[in-house]
């Protein structure tokens, strides 16, 4: 195997910037430099991003910033010992000790295992002595190779002890007896845990280790799963099932939740596995001895990263609700292109839709019907969007649903949601239904069931009595009024777009798209409008009009950041916006509002205003012309189900001229000290 460090990729006590951002980038070129990658931009901020997404730095004077990028062709390890220390965001203060984990996109299992392996070592004290002690750069490589064993010699330095083996033989024997606290039925309490983290090299295995030592040091019989890149060892199941309670360090989904179902669980980022170990040690027990403590299949979905006890719960609703319109967007996405490429094939004949399913099933490939093979292509078309859009409510229920409840309530949640739509009751009613049904199969999960029948809930008997609930209410009360108030919704909306009032709406959507570029609100105003395509027809067209303005606003923000940075006023914008500044042309161009979230982090009391500005007259445009959209997604990809497109272009770029503008005057005229103020007087009402 290729050689993971070299001394070309080292640098001992040479300035390498004054901020974490500069550190970064020159490791990154040092990795390019050495042959080891083709684009230190590239590996740059592909690092960056991970950076901005969960700061690398540790307790303990360290920072590991890592990517698997494209750029990388070899897996390298690139390091840095920093004097004076440069802060990358940990509790502790500075970090001394900087090593940039570049894995390519495709690595093999062998190299992640690797630098695995390094970031295992780095909980080792004589390891990160030994790196603070060395004299040469030669020192710092046998120093490391010794670590994740590429080599057998001794190292000039002191050198790590073997790195940890996988999870299951982590749990060595405590080696103190455990204090009174940390017992259950006099014995010492059995904890297991899985680890994770988004890029599954880091870490994942240093949450672990943290897990792995805490429990011993407490006399806490703890066994941690670490679900990595390169793979993981799945935890035997009797060694599940003896557990008192289960932790989840995680930063994205537990992979076979189900196997630990029904046993008390505590969540957090996985960071707080590396940083506050003891605490979530001492959480899990007092959870296992809690009757009503949350339980795997019966609490806030696998993917919460922070600790449900934190949350508010106007945060918790908001993350249900997302969890849910993200889950259906595919669906949406898939079938509502499908449609537009039919009517591609059919032009503006709205009526051909409805003979689509007539079509398929009378004719195929080798019995063409008498309108050809366009007409045979564009019906097959029409009935697959129309399948995949006709998932769209119960998706949304049933998601909404499996963000309350974990996988029992995924079933309770697409059948209220079918209900929904049998029902009448729209997008409003699958979101009522998905709700009905995540909590009553959140509700079930917390029954103290004997120990038998624990294996039955999450499969059978929770997703049956939810459903029977959920979808009773929504049938005996639910759903006539929520139908009679989607019918009201939709005439009002018909009058309006006879009228100026439905410029109006297309300010208020465009002023949505804009406010938080993929938030919350940005999602509503998208939900409303995908789900209204499902109601539209030959007769009613305004669902049409209200996607285009969705669209066309959502698209501003990206486009409005990128000509103000690359073309506009390069010299406002520092280095690392010109650059994001790129992409965002083509992902404004795409309808991905969030290639302006970088801009707007940096400096949101300027984009996100301008921003808004913008997107409500993109939005007032594409109404007054009359605008309309056939597919919910793709920008001006999609400029085949766009009628008429030159509208759509017109509001478009008036839009983003008008952003762009917008945000350059702010940034010349509105000093940093206003924005502080401001930014400060916002936190303190918050």
């Amino acid at each position: 195997m290729t050689d993971t460090i070299t001394p070309g990729l080292v640098s001992l006590d040479a300035p390498l910037g004054a901020d974490k951002s500069a550190v970064i980038r020159a490791l990154a070129a040092r990795v390019v430099a050495q042959g080891r990658a083709t684009d230190a931009d590239a590996l740059f901020a592909d690092a960056w991003a991970r950076e901005e997404k969960d700061e690398t730095g540790l307790p303990g004077g360290i920072a590991i910033p890592h990517a698997k990028s494209p750029a990388v062709t070899t897996p390298s390890l690139a390091f840095a010992r920093l004097n004076p220390g440069v802060d990358f965001g940990a509790p502790d203060g500075a970090a001394d000790l900087v090593f940039l984990i570049a894995a390519p996109a495709d690595a093999a299992e062998a190299h992640l295992a690797v630098l695995s392996k390094l970031a295992r070592s780095l909980m080792q004290e004589e390891f990160t002595s030994g790196l603070r002690a060395a004299a040469t750069d030669e020192d710092v490589v046998a120093i490391v190779q010794a670590a994740i064993g590429e080599t057998d010699a001794a190292p000039a330095r002191p050198a790590p002890a073997p790195a940890a083996s996988t999870a299951p033989a982590a749990a060595a024997t405590a080696a103190a007896a455990p204090a009174p606290g940390l017992t259950v039925d006099g014995r010492p309490a059995r904890i297991v845990a899985v680890t994770a983290c988004a890029t599954g090299i880091a870490h994942t295995f240093m949450a672990a280790d943290a897990l792995t030592a805490a429990g011993r040091k407490s006399g806490v019989d703890l066994v941690v799963e670490p679900q990595g890149s390169s793979g993981y060892q799945a935890l035997p199941a009797d060694v599940i099932q003896g557990a008192d309670a289960v932790i989840f360090a995680t930063d994205v989904d537990v992979r076979e939740p189900q196997r630990f179902a029904g046993k008390p669980v505590v969540r957090s980022g996985v960071k707080r596995g590396i940083e506050q170990p003891e605490q979530l040690i001492a959480e899990a027990l007092a959870a296992a001895k809690d009757p009503s403590a949350a339980r795997v299949g019966g609490e806030a979905s696998a993917t919460a990263a922070a600790p449900a006890e934190t949350l508010s719960w106007g945060a918790r609703i908001q993350r249900i609700l997302l969890t849910g319109v993200s889950y259906m967007i595919p669906f949406v996405a898939g079938g509502g292109l499908l449609i537009a490429l039919g009517f591609l094939f059919f032009g503006d004949d709205y009526s051909a839709p409805n003979n689509a399913t007539t079509v398929i099933v009378e004719n195929s490939l080798w019995d063409l019907p008498e309108g050809g093979l366009g007409l045979y292509l564009g019906s097959v078309a029409f009935a697959i969007g129309a399948a995949s859009m006709g998932f769209l409510v119960s998706a949304l229920a049933g998601y909404i649903s499996f963000a309350i409840a974990d996988r029992p309530g995924i079933a309770p949640g697409f059948v209220a949601g079918a209900i929904a739509v049998t029902m009448n009751a729209g997008f409003i009613g699958g979101i009522v239904g998905g709700l009905l049904a995540g909590v009553t199969a959140w509700w079930i999960g917390t029954w103290r069931v004997p120990r038998w029948l624990r294996g039955l809930m999450p499969v059978a008997i929770i997703p049956l009595l939810a459903s029977i609930v959920a979808s009773g209410l929504m049938v005996l009360f639910l759903g006539r009024p929520i139908a009679t108030l989607m019918v009201w919704l939709t005439d009002w909306l018909n009058e309006l777009a006879g009228s100026a009032g439905i410029v109006a709406v297309g300010i208020v959507l465009g002023l949505m798209m804009c406010f938080d570029l993929g938030g919350p609100i940005n999602k509503v105003a998208y939900a409303f409008a995908v789900a209204g395509l499902a109601a539209a027809s030959p007769d009613n067209t305004t669902p049409y009009l209200i996607m285009a303005a969705v669209m066309a606003a959502g698209m501003v923000p990206p486009l409005a950041m990128a000509l103000a940075s690359t073309l506009l006023a390069r010299d406002l914008f520092p280095p690392v916006e010109r650059e994001n500044g790129k992409a965002a042309w083509l992902l404004g161009a795409a309808f991905i509002s969030e290639g302006a979230i970088p801009f707007a982090a940096a400096d949101p009391l300027r984009v996100i205003p301008a921003s808004m500005v913008g997107g409500a007259v993109t939005g007032a445009l594409t109404m007054a012309f009359g605008v309309q959209s056939l597919a919910p997604h793709g920008g001006i990809f999609v400029f085949f189900a766009i009628n008429p497109f030159w509208g759509f272009l017109v509001a478009v770029v008036a839009g983003t001229v008008v952003s762009a503008l917008a945000v350059i005057a702010l940034k010349k005229w509105v000093g940093r000290k206003e924005l502080e103020q401001a930014e400060a007087g916002v936190m303190v009402a918050a």
